[in-house]
């Protein structure tokens, strides 16, 4: 698979808040950071006007905290981290994700064999 790979948009839509907080749940971090690690594991790229409402959103649902610094020489940025409560819901989402998508492979690996 290319590294410039085009995932259908629902698929995105379905993992991309879980990855979200996987990222935000490795240490404080800001939106272009996120960005490029979700473009470094082949996701492709997360333009900020999807990135930055859905880092709002966790942060709505108390599961991220967000803080703003100045920068150095440039623009501040705002950094989030993982709240207890979001590091929880990763582990949750994590153990649910797994079980799903296993149930889905066995059902494509079954509906992909030649039927004769």
């Amino acid at each position: 698979m290319s590294g410039d790979e085009r995932w259908p948009a629902e698929w995105m839509r379905a993992v991309l808040l879980t990855s979200v907080l996987r990222i935000v749940a490795e240490g404080e971090t800001y939106g272009y950071s996120v960005a490029r690690r979700l473009e470094e594991a082949g996701l492709g790229t997360v333009k900020g006007g999807t990135l930055y409402p859905l880092l709002g959103r966790l942060q709505d649902d108390g599961l991220v905290t967000a803080s703003w610094r100045e920068g150095d020489g440039g623009p501040g940025r705002k950094f989030f981290v993982a709240t207890p409560a979001g590091q929880e819901a990763l582990r949750e989402r994590t153990e649910r994700w797994h079980a799903f998508t296993a149930r889905v492979d066995a059902l494509l690996q079954t509906t992909t064999e030649d039927p004769r």
